[in-house]
């Protein structure tokens, strides 16, 4: 345990001698609540489509533009708010993060057409982008090391929860009163919870040890916390060092593809950019999809809400795997069993509708546990003071890979079902070769 009595305190050390206290996993769950509104209004899109079609008379194939520049605002929004994390701080840079998606969705249920839709979805993508990033940095920072990826991933599967519940309200929303009313209310939401951020979110403790100006903050906070730390004290984060210059306060991009980090950072972009690739193409075109099929409005937001439910129990269940195993085994083998999980939807019988959204929840169960075990990867990857940089970019290369599925989405429906899950399953396999060349995995438990 440090000694505070001499002078300085190692923050690292400080915070894995301790339990993860019920304080720092409430505070955890504030930064998972404001990933669960960024999983709503970066799904709500897909759930309105139908009805904006009928509403504006226009073809489906114009909405892949819109969807593609949401997207592009997530790959510009994650870098630049990860830059911001590092840099200013994790807290101010997610509470302007939510307060922009929220703004920008209130604003879209105001949209007179394609065009407005479009530049407003950019900018909800710029706050949605940013939000992730920072998040699970103070996930990550927040727990001991031990439990950094348990907390990432507690917090990451509020992305498929978010759109799980999105699709329940869509689900009554849209049939009751309309396309409009679910931006109101899905914009409303994040910026209520900001004001509630602003209020009970603290600073990241490992992002305050690296600024002496801030220790005075540090030291309170980890008084509250139950530390026994006198106001003059001096911190280090000597476990946090490796990677990155801590003498300075802005964080470098070269760090990322340093020797020491260059061919973790290739594969996580690799990985990131067909996982997401292919979720996105689930979260934008799958309610269209299923309504070409036949199946009402109702049925298709239920559709995407039980990809994201399966996609919740799935996290949880390889949060307790990787606590068990690491990440190396449980990633690869859950990357095959994703691509296999596409394919056997295409042996679902025609007409066989409970049948095939069990087999959707099923593919939602396994492509959203490895999507957020990503994220764990990458904080785990990363140390502080590129960290917020490190997880931005390798999500904005996934949201490149989103944006491209955006695009092609309408083609691949056009394609038939078939190709759609195909598509599916080849860039699971791919997911795979990224993460299979990737060396710093999470590790499992030590036997002593």
């Amino acid at each position: 345990m440090p000694d505070p009595a001499a002078g300085t305190v190692d923050v690292n050390a400080l915070l894995d001698a301790g339990a993860w206290s019920t304080r720092q996993k409430l505070l955890t769950l504030l930064a998972a609540l404001a990933v669960t509104f960024d999983g709503f209004d970066i799904q709500i899109l897909a759930f309105a489509i139908p009805s904006l079609m009928r509403d504006w008379h226009v073809a489906r194939s114009e909405f892949g533009p819109v969807l593609a520049l949401g997207l592009a605002g997530m790959a510009m929004g994650g870098p630049l708010a990860g830059y911001a994390g590092d840099r200013l701080g994790r807290r101010p840079a997610l509470i302007a993060s939510v307060v922009l998606f929220g703004i920008a969705t209130i604003a879209t249920a105001f949209a007179q057409g394609v065009t407005g839709l479009a530049i407003l979805r950019f900018v909800t993508g710029l706050g949605a982008g940013g939000a992730l990033p920072n998040a699970a940095a103070l996930a990550a920072e927040f727990a001991p090391t031990r439990r950094r990826a348990t907390a990432v991933k507690l917090t990451m599967v509020c992305v498929p929860l978010g759109g799980m519940l999105g699709g329940l309200i869509a689900a009554r929303v849209l049939p009751a009163f309309g396309w409009r009313a679910l931006y109101g209310i899905g914009g409303t939401a994040p910026l209520l919870f900001a004001a509630v951020l602003s209020m009970a979110l603290p600073e990241s403790p490992r992002f305050l040890a690296r600024r002496p100006g801030s220790w005075p903050d540090l030291a309170a906070l980890l008084n509250r916390w139950g530390h026994a730390i006198a106001a003059d004290t001096g911190f280090e984060d000597r476990a946090e060092n490796r990677g990155s210059d801590r003498h300075s306060p802005i964080a470098s991009m070269r760090t990322l593809f340093s020797p020491a980090l260059a061919r973790d950072t290739v594969g996580l972009w690799i990985a990131f950019f067909f996982c997401l690739g292919s979720i996105y193409l689930v979260f934008g075109w799958l309610p269209s999809l299923l309504s070409a099929q036949g199946l009402s409005a109702s049925a298709a937001s239920s559709g995407l809400a039980s990809y994201n439910f399966g996609g919740v129990l799935g996290v949880l269940c390889l949060t307790a795997v990787l606590t068990m195993l690491g990440s190396r085994a449980p990633m690869l083998i859950g990357s095959l069993a994703t691509a296999a999980s596409a394919l056997a939807i295409l042996l679902v019988p025609i007409g066989s509708v409970n049948w095939l959204i069990a087999g959707i929840a099923l593919n939602g169960f396994l492509a959203n546990a490895i999507q957020t075990a990503l994220y764990a990867l990458a904080a785990h990857v990363y140390p502080t003071g590129v960290r917020s940089s490190g997880v931005a970019c390798a999500s904005a290369v996934g949201r490149v890979g989103g944006l491209i599925s955006s695009l092609s989405g309408a083609a691949v429906i056009q394609s038939g079902a078939s190709g759609y899950w195909v598509c599916l399953a080849i860039a699971m396999i791919l997911t795979f070769g990224g993460l299979a060349s990737i060396r710093n995995h999470l590790p499992g438990p030590r036997l002593s």
